[in-house]
Order: C-alpha cells, then structure tokens, then sequence
C-alpha cells in the first residue's frame, strides 16, 4: 500500500513538473501568446513576486478596443523593461489612446502614460511561485532534482517491484 502511494507521489510529481515546463516553454498550449516571470512586488497581493503571467498579445490597432480600465496589461516601459501593471484610466483622443498604469501594492500610478505602441498584451491569467520553480529548474541542481529525480524514482520503484515478483515467483515454484 505504502509503495503504490509512494509510486503515485512520484507519477504525480513527474507530470507536475512536465506540466509545469511545457506550459511555460509553449504557452499557447494555454492559450497565451507569451509567459514571463514577474520579478518584483508591486501587483501583490494579486500577481505576487516568483508568479508566471500568461500575457495574450494585443496587436496596436486592437489595444483601443481591447484594453480598458482595470484590466492587468504588460508594457514596454522608457527604459526597454517588460512592466506589468494594472490600468487605472484610459485616455482616448481622435488620434491616439494612452493609458495611466499603476502597481496593484504601488502607492502612486507610473510617472509616464503607456501609448499604444508599447503595449504588449493583456494578462489573461497568473501562476504564483512558478517563475521560482522555473528559475530553480534551470539551475543544474533544480533540474536534476524536479526532472531526474522522480525519473529515477520511478525506475527505481519499478525494479524493485520486479525484483519482487521474480523472487516470489521463485519461492512459489516446485522444482
């Protein structure tokens, strides 16, 4: 009983981390067109610090129509960072629409309105503690530790079971 609870632990495991890399390394899979990992605090407690985003791109002609106040948007910020942050007002003119942002856990909103140009998407969903696991995983450490070894566990759990059932089989058998 103990073994076939350890062996779903371990099944369980496995997937889990293959889960958890496949939807990351293809999230279209998840109906995401990009996943990034958050890096800093100032959207918790709603996308906390370690979280992975999964951000559904928003070409600039769609970002009128598609983006409105409250949603949660990633944006190219003035110095070339990938920002993500919540929109707290929606400015539309003849030509042009600009969106004031604002970190969820921020006290003031973004010094600079986001043009339409830099915005890169919407966030559609978030996985917290993901983008640490992520991190973890690509250390050799981490891989070793989330990918090979349930692996390893699982074979190991395999043998012994046949090992097992050939040495009952023996024990069993008249000669």
């Amino acid at each position: 009983m103990l073994r076939r609870a350890l062996k779903v632990v371990l099944a369980l495991a496995l997937l889990g981390a293959v889960v958890v890399f496949v939807a990351q390394a293809f999230p279209g899979l998840v109906g995401a067109d990009r996943a990034l990992t958050v890096s800093s605090g100032s959207m918790e407690p709603a996308i906390p610090t370690g979280s992975v985003v999964f951000v559904d791109d928003v070409e600039s002609s769609d970002v009128e129509e598609r983006i409105t106040e409250g949603d949660v948007i990633t944006f190219v910020s003035g110095d070339n960072r990938l920002v993500t942050h919540r929109v707290v007002e929606k400015y539309t003119a003849e030509t042009s629409v600009r969106f004031r942002t604002k970190g969820d856990n921020n006290d003031a909103a973004d010094p600079e309105p986001v043009y339409r140009q830099q915005v890169v998407g919407e966030v559609l969903f978030s996985v917290p503690v993901l983008g640490y696991v992520i991190a973890f995983a690509n250390t050799s450490h981490g891989f070793l530790l989330l990918v090979w070894g349930p692996v390893l566990a699982l074979v190991f759990s395999e043998l012994v079971s046949l090992y097992r059932a050939g040495t009952a089989t023996r024990e069993n058998d008249p000669e």
